[in-house]
């Protein structure tokens, strides 16, 4: 079954997401006739949300990829994070009305969203209250998650040189993967605004790496060695 607005969405889909997580399929028209969501869809590298302004909505991936992304003045990019289907984003500054967004968020693809009115999502009603209360709790785990995430980002950013940086990060994406072989969800350019280094730069380390026989790749997908060759 789909859901109410968008018959692309369906139930089975959203009852696995974090949002919706502890929501049985069966109890889903209720909370999504409850809190009325929106859907858009956006091309690839369109702004969904930018930064300076005020916003009411949490956003949620359907489909495709988001990037989390902070500008300087200079127009030097960070990203700060993707987001993947079924994954929120807007919910730290969507419940803190009046608090401009430091950063953007951006279409990394061809990408459907479901953007919530937050106020929607905190007014208790006679039909839904209990709903209501799940949404929260899950956006409270969301968010610690969240910070995990950027706890391991500035653990990689701390390091001193762009070869500590590649060799922290990759390192820990090798240890996710749960093998030494791994694919990364970046491209050089947006590897290089994750870690904030110099793109060029860090494809000469990684060619130095690779020349040392700390590792090979392939566009996004590394093998780290354990064994240096000589």
């Amino acid at each position: 079954m789909s859901a109410q607005g968008n018959p692309q969405v369906s139930y089975a889909f959203l009852k696995k997401t974090s949002l919706f997580r502890g929501t049985t399929e069966a109890e889903l028209p209720t909370l999504i006739g409850c809190i009325a969501p929106s859907y858009r869809d956006f091309a690839k590298n369109e702004i969904i949300l930018h930064q300076g302004e005020d916003i009411t909505s949490v956003g949620m991936v359907l489909s495709g990829r988001v990037q989390i992304i902070e500008e300087d003045f200079w127009g030097n990019r960070n990203i700060i994070a993707d987001i993947w289907p079924g994954d929120i984003f807007g919910e730290s500054y969507a419940f803190l009305p009046g608090e401009l967004l430091r950063v953007s968020a951006v279409a990394a693809e061809a990408s459907a969203v479901m953007l919530i009115d937050a106020r929607h999502m905190l007014e208790i009603c006679s039909s839904a209250c209990r709903f209501h209360t799940r949404l929260v709790q899950n956006i409270l785990a969301e968010s610690a998650k969240k910070n995990l995430a950027l706890t391991r980002k500035l653990s990689h950013m701390s390091k001193r040189s762009t070869r500590e940086k590649l060799l922290s990060y990759l390192s820990s994406q090798s240890l996710a993967a749960g093998s030494d072989q791994f694919e990364i969800p970046f491209n050089r350019q947006q590897l290089a605004d994750y870690l904030c280094v110099d793109r060029s730069a860090m494809s000469n380390e990684l060619c130095k790496m690779r020349d040392e026989g700390m590792l090979t790749f392939d566009k996004s997908s590394f093998q780290l060695r354990s064994e240096i060759e000589v």
